[in-house]
């Protein structure tokens, strides 16, 4: 990332190509490795449901393959992403990527008991936030300036068509032999880590020996700089309240479809219509909003759509079919990847280097605890009034939560102090304390560990 603040700052000018950041060698390498892991995963989340279904035909045993994913991100999410501040990011992600592989053959092999396929699984996405973390946090080293906002929204919107192909390839390969859909993942698995060995540039680690001091009190220091940064706590409270309404319409989808149902279409495809919504708005909204508005036009759009988000799920409370809830959820997906790269944009000038991964680790967790207790209480809520009140009401007081985010949004100056002081920070302070040891502004660009001005990005939460 280029040194000087003006750099940092978005620029009056067009936004970025997608042919100029597909230019950068190291983002294909980087892009292209995500995307096949991430297709890989939904594959085998898709195929390891029905493997386990087949053994033990229990619903309960089928449902925590498919929910033991999400365990590592709630009981050691950041503790595990502050891993990745210790090592070079290449080395996290290639090593990731190989341990992964390897499990996923042993999960394939035949004769497996439920609880073991289990566990294994468990293993396997123990390793999922140190990676996610490396790869968050080498965004910004490889692109600059209104680069990384194409590049970030390239990320999610990939992220999303790569959850519905996934799911896809992953059912239909389930149907004929789940384990070939396992050992199709961990193939994905083996050419990501190729990919990201040969195509990455090997950079030191942002935090050398000498900082170290254990792996609880740096995980700590993740939270107090989300946390404890007006700025960054700004954009935080924004990622945060945006999740909370955003997943409810997908989370109550099944459900919905099969009580809303009344013009002949099918449940299924009703509850496919509406889960599919989100993400393809999101994928428009992203791709549209990061090419067709100016960088310095994206950040006052922050706001409105952050208000907006909510405010067309409203609707909701007059019990549209299935077809206007999908357009309701796909306006909504498509307001808030309108405003997720900008944020993450924000987030990621606003961070002292040596503090990437820490943060990504508490942004991601408190995503997917925010998103789980949305649905949990939507769908509590669901048991007692009908779904379209819940969500309609719901997504009312999400309205009055981003209109008070949107108040205290932080103004342009604080932003650019804050950038200001991200940029003139340097790594963080040996271990005893302090604040992240100052370093001087580079005279033009470069690269860290060698040559100064490279920072980070925190979230793939938001990215």
């Amino acid at each position: 990332m280029e040194a000087t603040v003006s750099d940092e700052r978005p620029s009056q000018e067009g936004p970025a190509t997608f042919r100029e950041v597909f230019a950068q060698r190291e983002y294909r390498a980087v892009f292209t490795a995500s995307a096949l892991s991430w297709i890989g995963d939904f594959i085998a989340k898709a195929a390891v449901t029905v493997l386990v279904y087949r053994e033990t035909q229990s619903v309960g045993y089928s449902a925590a393959a498919f929910a033991v994913s999400f365990l590592p991100w709630l009981i050691g999410g950041p503790l595990l992403a502050t891993l990745a501040e210790r090592y070079r990011y290449r080395s996290v992600m290639v090593a990731c990527d190989l341990i992964r592989m390897a499990l996923m053959v042993l999960v394939a092999l035949p004769g497996n008991e439920p609880w073991l396929i289990l566990c294994l699984l468990f293993a396997t996405t123990l390793a999922n936030p140190p990676s996610q973390a490396a790869r968050s946090a080498l965004m910004p080293l490889i692109l600059t300036g209104d680069r990384l906002v194409v590049g970030l929204s390239l990320n999610s919107s990939t992220g999303q068509a790569a959850q519905v192909l996934g799911y896809l390839i992953g059912a239909a390969l389930a149907a004929f032999d789940p384990t070939l859909a396992l050992l199709v993942n961990a193939a994905t698995f083996a050419l990501s880590a190729a990919l990201v060995r040969f195509g990455v540039q090997d950079r030191p680690p942002a935090m050398t020996s000498a900082h170290r001091s254990h792996l609880l009190r740096e995980t700590g220091d993740g939270f107090r700089i989300v946390f404890g940064t007006p700025v960054l706590r700004a954009i935080a409270l924004l990622v945060f309240s945006a999740m909370l309404f955003s997943i409810v319409p997908e989370g109550l989808a099944a459900a919905w479809a099969r009580e809303g149902v009344d013009d002949g279409m099918d449940s299924g495809v009703a509850q496919a219509v509406i889960m599919a919504a989100n993400p393809v708005g999101f994928i428009l909204g992203g791709l549209l909003v990061s090419r067709a508005v100016a960088p310095a036009r994206r950040l006052v759009l922050i706001r409105p759509l952050a208000v907006l988000a909510p405010l067309v799920l409203v609707p909701s409370l007059l019990d549209p079919p299935p077809l206007v809830v999908a357009l309701l959820a796909g306006l909504c997906g498509f307001a808030v990847a309108g405003l997720l790269p900008v944020a993450n944009g924000l987030f990621v000038r606003a961070l002292p280097n040596g503090y990437r991964a820490r943060a990504f680790g508490v942004m991601a967790t408190g995503v997917q605890v925010i998103q789980g207790l949305a649905v949990l209480a939507t769908g509590l809520l669901a048991e007692r009034f009908p779904i379209p009140v819940v969500v309609g009401g719901w997504s009312a007081a999400g309205v009055v939560l981003m209109l008070l985010t949107a108040a205290a949004w932080p103004t342009r100056a604080a932003i650019d102090t804050a950038v200001e002081a991200a940029g003139n920070a340097g790594s963080p302070a040996p271990a005893g304390g302090g604040e992240p040891r100052p370093r001087p502004a580079a005279a033009g660009g470069g690269h860290e560990g060698g040559t100064p001005g490279e920072r980070g990005r925190a979230s793939q939460a938001v990215s």
